[in-house]
């Protein structure tokens, strides 16, 4: 009985063997089969498709998708077709890690967002260890790519927008320069890095240029009953309100000030940028207000033309400025791997940090040293429920 069972063995590996043969033999490329995954290069869109900010994330991934077809239509990379592979991190920052953590797994050379700082910042550990360039179409927080405790550079962590710092700035210098305000009141999202990023630049230039800040207030993510602060900045006569924060809140925030009577203009930053502004503000309430962007859709740029006629053609909508960046971020990452001559993430990060001139269709941009692009911002109004660009500040 032992021997029969050490023959039965001895055939059965044998049998296996010749099994797992045959099937190595079958999964090369062939002439029957040309198409194979060493002939794609996968790219993993990490973005929010659903929560807080789904309308950021939906709309990068359209642009990203958009970029990503028109290049394999002309021939792709380096002779190679791009793959997206698109997860939903859900605007949460555990999410975006565990999102990261699997499409590191499936071999992606390179990953587009998330787009809020914190949601990025949920994936960088997970980036960093891999080796993997992540390239932030939104991201706006300076220490999304620097080290807030070493100052270094983090090697593997890009953006295509421009830095909190920069968007204060601007708002600053139009509220005083173009609209004459002489003091000015800041009611900022306070559970937000964004938002306090923006508000602490936006007092210390507006300072600097001769304003004095007359009152300093907070909200906090999911609030809808803005009357008890807003009345308590009414009383004070604000020449500008500045409120950095995301839509959600925004958007009945300002529909509230102007029910009570408040007429100032008010400002905020590119978290404004959604349709949901508009239908949930109203039209009439927005009037005489404005934000920091990174490009408009009204733009008579012929590439910027082109690019809004396609994305409409596609989408039957008009591109805002999160599907503009994500449409950016894949053609920076494109000239990335040209310029490395390799679908190798490594690489292809050596050579993102490297690029300059980039002209993207949110601007001409130079990867500076901390991996920030230098690139113009655009101040928006809007005009009974329209985007108008007022003017376009370069850094």
């Amino acid at each position: 009985m032992k021997g029969k069972g050490n023959k039965f063995f001895v055939i059965l590996v044998a049998l296996l063997l010749m099994i797992s043969l045959v099937a190595g033999c079958g999964g090369g490329t062939s002439e029957e089969n040309p198409a194979t995954d060493a002939e794609k290069i996968a790219v993993g869109i990490n973005v929010e498709l659903s929560g807080g900010v789904a309308s950021y994330g939906s709309n990068a991934r359209d642009g990203a998708v958009l970029a990503i077809e028109e290049i394999n239509a002309a021939g792709g990379v380096l002779g190679m077709q791009l793959e997206p592979i698109v997860r939903d991190c859900k605007s949460t920052a555990d999410e975006a890690m565990s999102v990261s953590a699997a499409l590191a797994g499936e071999n992606i050379v390179a990953q587009i967002g998330p787009l809020t700082s914190g949601d990025v910042q949920g994936s960088t550990p997970v980036m960093m260890e891999n080796k993997i360039p992540l390239i932030a179409p939104a991201a706006t927080a300076a220490n999304v790519t620097v080290d807030d405790k070493t100052g270094e550079t983090k090697a593997y962590i890009f953006r295509v927008c421009f830095i909190d710092p920069f968007q204060g700035t601007l708002m600053a210098q139009y509220a005083a320069d173009e609209l004459g305000a002489q003091n000015a009141a800041i009611y900022a999202d306070t559970s937000s890095d964004y938002a306090k990023g923006l508000a602490e630049y936006f007092k210390k230039t507006f300072v600097e240029k001769g304003g004095t800040i007359i009152a300093e207030e907070g909200f906090v993510k999911d609030d809808r009953d803005f009357n008890a602060t807003l009345t308590k900045i009414r009383s004070k006569n604000p020449d500008f309100i500045y409120v950095p924060g995301y839509y959600q809140e925004v958007a009945p925030l300002i529909k509230q000030a102007r029910e009570l009577g408040i007429t100032a203009p008010i400002g905020g930053g590119d978290g404004w940028d959604s349709p949901d502004m508009v239908s949930v503000a109203g039209g009439d309430a927005l009037n005489n207000a404005f934000f920091t962007n990174h490009y408009s859709s009204q733009d008579t740029d012929p590439k910027i033309v082109a690019f809004v006629e396609a994305f409409k053609a596609k989408y039957d909508k008009e591109p805002d400025a999160f599907a503009a960046l994500g449409y950016d971020s894949v053609q920076l990452l494109v000239q990335g791997i040209k310029d490395a001559n390799a679908a190798d993430s490594v690489k292809i990060a050596e050579a993102l940090a490297k690029i300059t001139d980039f002209e993207g269709i949110t601007g001409k941009m130079s990867i500076d040293e901390q991996h920030n692009p230098v690139k113009a911002g655009v101040i928006i109004e809007f005009k009974d429920g329209e985007q108008v660009v007022r003017t376009r500040i370069q850094p």
